[in-house]
């Protein structure tokens, strides 16, 4: 028996829920990154594989794959610089769209051929975050042609939209634990330094930041070089 419309999306609403909890509760960043992957092949309709990628200055990175078949769609992405998750990161347009694979292809006429014979025959891509000058993007792969309808692309919309929020969560989250453990490293050996060879405070500060400087060596690096041998850096 079919299900009705609005009984269809009140399931996918409640999945979404579900899912934004799951997400919130990762311990890392690269868990999170993994679970929108799994959850996008279970959530959006024909979606049989996932992945995200980051451009950064030209260069493509692959975050999180549901199987070696994304990353080496990633790959081709690279090695041609084309492709429509490609252009959503680098025209930061919100979802591109290839409906079959096996048909010509006027803007990807490298790409889609390349990703036919990974067995693919459409792909979605929607944006993810911005930030900088790093782009991201949610890419859906599905091995039958037209297998992505109208709701497929606005439950793919919503779901990268609510994958967007939890990425940045998570990332702000680690980047605070990151900032707060480097504090405690800095602080550490700050007091190494005073105890041992009579420092004032902004001495030995000013000694681990002239050892970062002059070793072109990050602060966090030095202070734990510090730690770890308990000697004043040269």
């Amino acid at each position: 028996m079919s299900r009705e419309p609005g009984e269809v999306w009140e399931q996918f609403a409640i999945a979404l829920a579900e899912m934004a909890r799951d997400l919130l509760a990762q311990d890392s960043v690269q868990d999170t990154l993994d679970r929108i992957v799994e959850h996008a092949t279970v959530l959006i309709n024909g979606c049989d594989e996932a992945g995200i990628l980051t451009v950064r200055r030209g260069e493509v990175r692959a975050l999180a794959a549901t199987g070696d078949v994304v990353r080496r769609a990633d790959r081709i992405q690279q090695d041609l610089r084309e492709g429509p998750c490609f252009d959503a990161v680098t025209d930061r347009q919100q979802v591109y769209v290839i409906e079959d694979l096996s048909r010509p292809h006027e803007r990807w006429s490298r790409f889609a051929p390349e990703l036919r014979k990974l067995g693919m025959g459409s792909v979605m891509g929607f944006l993810l975050f911005t930030e900088d000058d790093e782009l991201g993007a949610l890419n859906l792969y599905s091995h039958q042609p037209r297998a992505f309808d109208e709701a497929a692309r606005r439950a793919g919309w919503i779901l990268a939209s609510h994958a967007a929020v939890a990425f940045s969560a998570a990332r702000t989250h680690q980047q605070l634990g990151d900032a707060l453990e480097t504090r405690h490293e800095i602080g550490e050996a700050m007091g190494i330094l005073m105890e041992r060879y009579g420092l004032p405070e902004n001495a030995a500060f000013k000694v681990l930041k002239k050892a970062s400087q002059d070793r072109n060596i990050k602060l966090r690096e030095i202070a734990r070089q510090v730690c770890q041998t308990g000697e004043k850096p040269g």
